[in-house]
């Protein structure tokens, strides 16, 4: 066995010194965005113009790194994060990144960045808060106020490459684990990092480890939480796309540590691209010698799966997940057991999200130690969010917890903007954090430290990592219904206090913004809250009303005006509206009238019109036409 792992270690120091030799082979280097924002954008046409551009205009390029590689080298690369201003494409030694890039800007670059040495100015991203134009990532505010940790790696390296993931000391981690600790050691490494479950509940993962390490029995599974399905959140289907071997090195480090010899990763039928690299690294690194019988030389065997669900967002919860693994419906079961007790197929297993599993290989490569020094005592490392909503910046983002609020919004995603993208310096109202499982954070929380305990404290959470920013023009009622929406949908049924308390929440949601509410509405629909949360059996349902109870205790003046006013302040709720024409505005030109479907506009030509409310269907068309402002709600 020393012989064999001695032998197995020579083999991917082999491949990393080939690779490097290589990769200096080569001038520069192209690396085009090819995660999914800007797949759809057009950048595989990009990518296939750059192959065009530089043969026909006598460039020496390689598409992949090879004995003869010379010249440029031209390779594509996960989410970069800044998917707002996609596609990317990022020319290195040089540093340059250009932003939205066309087809037709290819052979200006080329003729300009790779044979004349010159930038395409017109391609830099612009600073809208002044500071001129950005060479690259380190002048870019959105990138040079992050600490991308586990994202370092997901917008530079080739992820159908395993060449490049080794040669960036992939799987030196994973060696070491199998070869140089005992399960104990390596559980105890992470249990010292303080890594916490990245999935949203936020459990200690060494502790997890440990729990099903101590269990007996042969046979043990890993399992990879893929299956992200909160609106709008799409960090895990980044890390696969972008550097899905570190996630089968985590799994491996898994596997050391509670004695598994299979696993599943599984992900959402709806992220084809993830499921497509995630596949072709497992196999590559089956065909390495990585992944199957004697890991390493070890001794011991590692056999990986990836799944496709079906996209049901309860197949998110743990119990509910191993059961569609098993072919059965995605329902979830009491705890306990535990998964670490009874899990897969009755066997203890250990899950964890995609996230946490891409963070393991880099804690056992710098030391527990070290990367507890990055954020909070409670919450240590960094945490990724996917950034949207009213600010001039939005896309993936990765910041040490403890990072205030005010920091991502007002730094990283470089402030708040009015419906129409124009900044607004004055119009935060509140962040969605959690997605549906979470809850809103105010103005007051824009200096609060985003970290778990600090969030469970003011009845909110990490979640999985979306950040939703609102402006002033957001009606806080219908961000409730929304969310309610989407639980009430995605509700499983197996339990009566989700299956018909998220349907009956957001029936009195509706009661509310169509003007039908009375207070004892809003006072039932907290309690009805209160119930779902306490009596559902799985995650879902426990935190389905959190939406609802964040909006009730920091926008309660919102519902009243709703309910006792019949008004929707922000002008959202289209039953509650009701316009007017201003007489001292209106100029009698009649395009409001000729615009009205409904023909619920009067008045003569030249002379101030008026509405009449029993033909009005509130559609605001009137509004919209309306070149003097006269018509107001």
């Amino acid at each position: 066995m020393p012989e064999q792992s001695s032998t197995f270690e020579k083999q991917l120091r082999a491949v990393s010194d080939d690779y490097g030799r290589r990769l200096a082979q080569v001038g520069r280097r192209i690396v085009v965005c090819a995660g999914t924002g800007c797949v759809a954008n057009g950048s595989l046409k990009i990518y296939a113009e750059f192959a065009a551009q530089l043969s026909a205009q006598g460039v020496e390029a390689a598409l992949e790194l090879n004995k003869e590689s010379r010249g440029v080298f031209v390779s594509h690369s996960g989410c970069q994060g800044f998917c707002q201003m996609g596609p990317l494409v990022t020319i290195l030694p040089d540093n340059i990144m250009y932003t939205k890039v066309k087809v037709s800007d290819v052979a200006e670059i080329v003729e300009k960045s790779i044979r004349g040495g010159q930038i395409v100015e017109r391609l830099l991203y612009s600073n809208p808060s002044g500071g001129g134009k950005c060479k690259g990532p380190e002048e870019i505010p959105f990138y040079a106020r992050q600490n991308r940790f586990v994202l370092k790696d997901c917008g530079l390296l080739d992820p159908e490459d395993i060449r490049e993931y080794i040669h960036r000391k992939g799987y030196e981690a994973a060696r070491r684990a199998f070869l140089h600790m005992t399960p104990q050691a390596v559980c105890a490494e992470i249990s010292k990092s303080g890594l916490r479950g990245r999935g949203g509940g936020g459990f200690p993962t060494g502790r997890k480890w440990e729990l099903t390490l101590a269990q007996p029995g042969p046979r043990k599974y890993v399992i990879c939480n893929g299956d992200e399905g909160d609106p709008g959140a799409f960090m895990d289907r980044s890390v696969m796309e972008g550097n899905p071997h570190s996630v089968i090195e985590g799994m491996l480090i898994c596997a050391k540590a509670v004695g598994a010899d299979e696993g599943y990763v599984y992900v959402r039928t709806e992220y084809p691209l993830a499921v497509k690299r995630m596949r072709k690294a497992v196999a590559d690194a089956e065909a390495a010698g990585i992944l199957g019988l004697d890991v390493f030389g070890s001794g011991q065997n590692f056999r990986l799966q990836v799944m496709e669900g079906a996209g049901a967002f309860v197949c998110g919860e743990e119990t509910a997940l191993m059961a569609s693994i098993e072919g059965r419906r995605g329902m979830p079961n009491p705890k306990p057991p535990f998964p670490a007790q009874s899990g897969l197929w009755g066997k203890p297993t250990v899950i964890n999200n995609v996230e946490t599993l891409a963070t393991v290989p880099l804690i056992m490569l710098m030391g527990a130690g070290e990367y507890a020094r990055t954020g909070t005592p409670k919450s240590t490392g960094t945490k990724n969010f996917a950034l949207t909503g009213h600010v001039a910046n939005t896309g993936l983002i990765e910041v040490p917890f403890g990072t205030t609020l005010r920091q991502i919004v007002e730094d990283i995603a470089g402030g708040v903007t009015d419906d129409d993208g124009h900044p607004w310096p004055e119009g935060f109202k509140a962040v969605q954090i959690g997605g549906p499982s979470g809850g809103c954070l105010t103005a007051e929380h824009l200096d609060m430290p985003l970290d778990f305990d600090s969030l469970k404290g003011i009845g909110a959470m990490v979640g999985s990592g979306g950040l939703v920013v609102m402006n002033k023009n957001t009606c806080m009622v219908s961000v409730a219904r929304y969310f309610m929406q989407f639980t009430q949908n995605e509700s499983c049924g197996k339990c009566v206090p989700c299956r018909e308390g998220t349907r009956q929440m957001l029936a009195l949601l509706d009661d509310i913004i169509e003007g039908r509410a009375t207070w004892e509405t809003v006072e039932l629909l907290k309690d009805l809250a209160s119930a779902v949360s306490v009596g559902s059996l799985c995650g879902l349902g426990k935190t389905a009303p959190s939406p609802v109870l964040s909006t009730l205790r920091y926008f309660q003046d919102e519902y009243r005006a709703h309910v006792l006013e019949k008004r929707c302040p922000a002008g959202r709720c289209k039953a509650l509206l009701s316009y007017r024409i201003d007489a001292a505005l209106c100029k009698g030109c009649t395009l409001c009238a000729r615009q009205c479907p409904v023909g619920a506009i009067v008045g003569e030509r030249g002379k101030p019109h008026s509405i009449d409310a029993a033909k009005c269907i509130k559609c605001g068309v009137c509004a919209s036409a309306c070149k003097f402002k006269a018509v107001v709600r």
